[in-house]
C-alpha cells in the first residue's frame, strides 16, 4: 500500500513528466545493483553518513540541497534540475539538507561490481543507428548512461541493448515493441518507475501523442 504524502510535498511534481513524489523505498536489488527511490523533504537536516559504492543519481524533480562534510570541507549548495543525471563517487561523511521549499525524489543506482571498461561494439547499438533519439549522458569504466527521447508517434529502427541495464522512466510509456522475429508486444510504464532489463533486440514505436523520455544506465560488468 502506498503512503499518502501531505499536500505540501506533492507540490513539487515534475512538469514535463508529471512524476508523483513518492516515499523512500528500495525498488529492487540484485547481484549488480541496488536501486533506491529517496524522498528528500524540505528543511530536514540529514544525519551524517557515507556511501561506499559508486552511484548514478537521477533527479525526478527539481530541488536545492546543501551538503555539509565532516572532514572540514566547506559546505556546498547544489541546484538539481528535473531529469538531471549525475555520477556520484564516495566522498566521505556528509549531511544533506533540502533548502528549497519543495520535496523531490532521487533514483539512486548503487553499483556493486567493478566495471570492465569495455567499449560497446554492437553494430545495432542505438547510439550508432539512431543518434537523433539516443544520446550519451556520460560513460566510464562501470556504466554508459543514455537518454532517449522519442517524439509522439515516433519510431526507432531495429536496435540492440547489449548490456544489462536499469531503465528509469521520465514520462509515461505506451509503446509497440517488435522483436526480430516479428513478435509484437505493447509495453506500458509510468513516469518515475525504474525497471531491470537484460540484453534485447527490438524496434519501438511510441503510441502516444506525447514525447517520451527515459534514462538507461547500462552496466559494464
Amino acid at each position: 500500500m502506498k503512503m499518502k504524502l501531505p499536500v505540501a510535498l506533492l507540490s513539487g511534481c515534475a512538469l514535463f513528466g508529471s512524476i508523483p513524489i513518492e516515499p523512500s523505498a528500495t525498488l529492487f536489488e540484485n547481484a549488480q545493483v541496488k536501486v533506491i527511490r529517496a524522498l528528500e523533504k524540505p528543511h530536514v537536516k540529514g544525519k551524517f553518513h557515507e556511501h561506499t559504492q559508486n552511484r548514478v543519481m537521477i533527479y525526478l524533480q527539481a530541488g536545492r540541497q546543501r551538503f555539509e562534510y565532516q572532514d572540514g570541507r566547506q559546505p556546498s549548495v547544489f541546484d538539481w534540475k528535473e531529469g538531471e543525471v549525475k555520477w556520484s563517487a564516495p566522498e566521505g561523511m556528509h549531511s544533506p539538507e533540502v533548502i528549497g521549499n519543495d520535496a523531490f525524489n532521487i533514483i539512486e543506482i548503487e553499483l556493486k561490481e567493478a566495471g570492465t571498461g569495455n567499449a560497446i561494439t554492437s553494430d545495432l547499438d542505438p547510439v550508432k543507428l539512431d543518434p537523433k533519439d539516443y544520446k550519451i549522458e556520460f560513460e566510464n569504466s562501470q556504466v554508459r548512461v543514455l537518454r532517449a527521447t522519442i517524439a509522439g508517434h515516433g519510431a526507432t529502427p531495429m536496435h540492440e541493448h547489449s548490456l544489462n541495464r536499469v531503465t528509469v522512466f521520465l514520462t509515461d510509456q505506451d509503446f509497440r515493441v517488435t522483436d526480430p522475429q516479428g513478435k509484437v508486444d505493447v509495453v506500458k510504464h509510468k513516469a518515475g518507475e525504474a525497471v531491470w532489463g537484460t540484453p534485447i533486440t527490438h524496434r519501438e514505436e511510441n503510441l502516444s501523442d506525447q514525447p517520451f523520455e527515459v534514462i538507461a544506465v547500462e552496466l559494464k560488468n
